[in-house]
């Protein structure tokens, strides 16, 4: 099936569209491309009893199967074939907290990979944060965030820089919010020890993404509400979730769904080498990472350091232990991310003229097959 070059009918599923669900409705790919009707050769793969939704978008991810996006090359491919498997078919690379010449030799190296159309590009997460909110990042190369260094990135970068998650409260922050909006960069906010009024602040000058909300940012307080409350009201403002159960009480989750609503929420994994490998000791830049039992912390510390997530499991349970609806969900993880790349166009919903990315999943919502731009990643397994 995976080879078969004709064009393919998915039918009898339930396929999310951008107007909502249709019932035993059916996708038509040609090539790479979703296309509205079939021509009279087409293969047919009936699906009754399945869903079909968009494939996922992933803008905050760190690696996978035992390898990372500050690794090589092959590295960096092992990793993204693994998220892959697991629905993941758009994916931004993210960097940790290195030295500026490191990152800026990683920053080449992966804009020729995007180049390339392995990955949607790149996002610098460190070195320009809190050392109070440092988390799974060396605080000795930890920086404030002068402009000109945070430009000589986006410069290594090659146009392929999509965000940077700064503290933007540092000297330097908001000069430095101010040059990535001009540059056409995602400004994010995260890894901060803000107060309310700085982050609004922030805002106003141009950031539009929340980093890991809830996670290495000060708490929501009554007297004094910091970042939490200032990303969750503003409507200009983007906040990544990490649902995988450790990051999150399912409390905040729905906190975060009710105030910002779905159309400003994106799901993302921040994963770390150990996704799709398991329990074990791992690196994460610099510093030695212990899994267990899923659950990724530093060695020395013991910060919780990434996630071993997965978006396909972050879908599963987003409908079900979070109660979310599959429309919702799908907003998360493709519209969302989709439109905060300005990728809309080419990924994000099941249209045609977009690319052939899209996720069977059976009718408990675990991951049953995988298409990306027309080829199966994981072929439909449906016995």
């Amino acid at each position: 099936m995976a080879t078969d070059p004709r064009p393919t009918i998915l039918t009898g599923a339930q396929v999310v569209l951008p107007t909502g669900t249709v019932p035993d409705g059916q996708v038509v790919v040609d090539g790479t491309k979703i296309v509205g009707s079939a021509p009279p050769d087409a293969q047919v793969i009936d699906l009754r009893g399945h869903w079909v939704v968009p494939g996922f978008i992933d803008i905050h991810n760190h690696g996978g199967g035992g390898a990372s996006f500050s690794g090589s090359a092959e590295d960096i491919l092992t990793a993204l074939h693994t998220h892959r498997l697991h629905g993941t078919t758009t994916l931004v690379a993210s960097t940790v907290t290195d030295d500026m010449d490191f990152l800026v030799r990683q920053a080449g190296l992966l804009s020729e990979l995007a180049e390339q159309g392995e990955i949607a590009g790149i996002h610098f997460e460190g070195p320009f944060i809190s050392p109070c909110r440092k988390g799974a990042h060396s605080e000795e190369l930890l920086r404030d965030p002068d402009p000109a260094e945070v430009r000589k990135l986006i410069e290594a970068a090659r146009g392929r820089a999509r965000m940077v998650t700064l503290a933007t409260e540092l000297p330097g922050g908001i000069d430095s919010v101010r040059l990535l909006a001009e540059l056409g960069v995602i400004a994010a906010i995260g890894h901060t020890d803000a107060t309310y009024e700085q982050t609004v602040e922030a805002i106003d000058a141009g950031a539009t993404v929340a980093t890991h909300l809830f996670n290495a940012m000060p708490a929501l307080g009554h007297r004094s509400p910091g970042p939490i409350a200032a990303l969750l009201e503003d409507e200009r403002v983007t906040v990544e979730l990490i649902n995988d159960g450790t990051h999150l009480h399912p409390a905040s989750l729905q906190l975060a769904f009710h105030h910002a609503g779905a159309g400003r929420v994106a799901f993302i994994t921040d994963a770390m080498d150990a996704a799709g490998i398991g329990d074990g000791r791992y690196m994460l830049g610099p510093l030695e990472v212990e899994v267990s039992e899923g659950v990724a912390r530093l060695v020395e510390g013991g910060s919780i350091a990434g996630s071993t997530l997965t978006l396909d499991r972050a879908f599963r349970r987003a409908v079900t232990v979070d109660g979310l609806s599959v429309e919702d969900t799908v907003t998360a993880l493709s519209v969302n991310p989709a439109r905060l790349l300005g990728m809309y166009d080419k990924v994000g919903s099941l249209e045609p003229g977009k690319d052939a990315d899209l996720v069977v999943l059976d009718a408990e919502f675990g991951l049953k097959g995988v298409l990306r731009r027309g080829e199966w990643v994981v072929d439909p397994q449906l016995a």
